[in-house]
């Protein structure tokens, strides 16, 4: 773990970093099912709507970053879908910077995510985790996460089909 690490609510200053982040796991993994990075612009709106509609952002800082303190990971609740009916269910995103993975930032990210969750009136947390993202299950899992549907072959990256996993917390 690192000794250094802040977390804390996002603000709207933390979104080139958070950006950063996403983009590189666009590019690099199947974490995200996007093929191209995304937009300064587009992460501001995505931001302001966040704080609009009240959906939880935290990050993770490294306070002792050599360079002075650094996002180095993200957590969000957002909108599972629009209809009222789904209003008390949320969808969750995790996502920490290349070189810092793996070593319990995740996990740390995950705590106030749900707290945000339970003081929002929120009943069901989701997570659509690629299939082959073992250390995301398992991170889902130790927080409470239950698999719950297993879709094969609905996402295709890297000229390769994918699998999505949904893990569902429920209070």
């Amino acid at each position: 773990m690192i000794p250094s690490l802040l977390i804390r609510p996002a603000v709207r200053g933390d979104c080139q970093s958070i950006l950063d982040i996403y983009n590189e796991a666009v590019l690099n993994t199947t974490a995200s099912y996007d093929y191209e990075p995304s937009t300064l612009e587009r992460r501001l709106a995505w931001f302001d709507a966040h704080e609009r509609d009240d959906y939880a952002i935290w990050v993770a800082v490294d306070e002792a970053a050599p360079h002075g303190p650094r996002v180095i990971g993200w957590s969000s609740l957002s909108r599972f879908h629009d209809r009222p009916g789904y209003r008390f269910t949320c969808e969750n995103s995790i996502y920490v910077a290349a070189e810092r993975r793996g070593k319990g930032i995740g996990n740390k990210l995950m705590i106030p995510l749900i707290t945000s969750a339970r003081e929002r009136g929120l009943h069901v947390i989701i997570a659509a985790i690629d299939a082959s993202n073992e250390a995301s299950i398992r991170l889902h899992a130790k927080h409470g996460f239950q698999k719950v549907a297993h879709f094969r072959e609905v996402g295709f990256k890297f000229g390769r089909w994918l699998d999505v996993v949904d893990m569902q917390l429920t209070f």
